[in-house]
């Protein structure tokens, strides 16, 4: 091997890692049209049963079923937003400047009622809460707010995006098979194909059973709160069923967030005798939602639809959330029932595969 082979290696090496590199840096300044694009490509997997049914059952064209379906997605839109208008302008309002010092004392006779209750308990653990200064605190989220409303139309613009991308994945489903076609050695087309069509009927199935997950959730969240007229419970229970999306830390999160607002809507009240109790009542209410979700809604939808054991999905989230957070988290399942059906397709006669892979037809 001579001088001008080696210098030929590693400018090589050096292009390789450079091209990596660009490549890296370039999906990282494009990262949010991939986030589109994710978003588009779940919303067109989940109405891909609808727009079948559209199609072959009342028989209409594809254009007409794919309209029809982006207006419902537009609708459900919609009606999300106008349900959080109540909740924005009451939290708006709480928080106005006009109100800080109602605000402040309503949090301050809280706070007390709670220390009185604790300190009956011998304990005494809002000692130092008592001096928060609460009224700088609070006058500094007019200025957060108005940092949040500057970024609103950037959202636009990425709902925008992801309904234009979603309308062209749904009218040409054509579209994904030609890019990965043209990357694909002609001999490998054909299980391309099959792998592509499978893994789209999986997650169909997988994220339309989400929505009905969320929806079970919501609804006994709903009747929870309603019994107790918390405030904007709809929209309370809504928020808190999404955030099961994320596997684990959601219903954690969601949790917290039920039983603070919960607490919140009642600040009139006195704690030990109204607060208190409601709180609890709220809580066993949640806990049973939990309960339903993990004992029979979550199971079903694994089951039936990425054919995929508790343990592995367990082990999968777990190791999601290690490298990638909570990202990786949402998506560890998709990803995982993809790669298991190119295994499937591609490495049918290994023993691992066949293991893992014994329950897909």
């Amino acid at each position: 091997m001579n001088s001008k082979t080696i210098a030929n290696g590693i400018l090589r090496a050096l292009a390789v890692i450079t091209g990596v590199f660009l490549l890296l840096f370039f999906l990282y300044k494009i990262q949010s049209v991939l986030v589109y694009i994710a978003i588009a490509g779940v919303l067109s997997l989940i109405a891909r049963p609808f727009i079948r049914f559209l199609r072959k059952k009342l028989k209409f064209p594809n254009t007409l079923a794919v309209v029809i379906t982006m207006s419902l997605f537009i609708f459900i839109v919609f009606g999300i937003i106008s349900m959080f208008i109540p909740l924005i302008v009451q939290q708006g309002h709480n928080i106005s400047l006009l109100n800080t010092n109602e605000l402040q004392s309503d949090i301050k006779d809280l706070i007390a009622q709670i220390n009185q209750y604790f300190l009956s308990k011998n304990i005494n653990l809002f000692k130092e809460l008592e001096n928060i200064d609460l009224t700088s605190n609070i006058q500094s989220i007019p200025g957060f707010l108005n940092s949040f409303i500057g970024v609103i139309g950037s959202i636009s613009i990425g709902l925008l995006s992801i309904l234009f991308i979603t309308f062209f994945l749904m009218k040409d489903t054509d579209i994904l098979h030609s890019i990965f076609l043209a990357v694909t050695p002609d001999e490998k087309e054909e299980r391309i194909l099959k792998s592509l069509n499978t893994i789209k009927d999986l997650l169909s199935r997988y994220f339309i059973g989400l929505i009905i997950q969320i929806s079970i959730l919501f609804t006994i969240y709903s009747i929870t709160l309603l019994i107790f007229d918390i405030e904007s419970a709809i929209v309370i229970a809504f928020l808190c069923a999404l955030l099961n999306i994320i596997p684990y830390i959601g219903p954690l999160i969601g949790g917290i967030l039920m039983l603070t607002l919960t607490m919140t809507s009642n600040l009139e009240y006195d704690f030990q005798s109204y607060i208190l109790p409601t709180t609890i009542y709220v809580l066993i209410g949640y806990v049973f939602a939990q309960l339903i979700d993990n004992f029979f809604s979550q199971p079903i939808i694994f089951s039936k639809s990425v054919k995929s054991h508790p343990l592995e999905i367990f082990l999968i989230i777990i190791i999601g959330g290690l490298l990638f957070s909570i990202i990786g988290m949402i998506l560890a399942v998709p990803t995982y029932t993809a790669i298991k059906v190119i295994l499937k397709e591609f490495l049918a006669d290994n023993e691992i595969v066949k293991t893992l892979t014994k329950d897909f037809n």
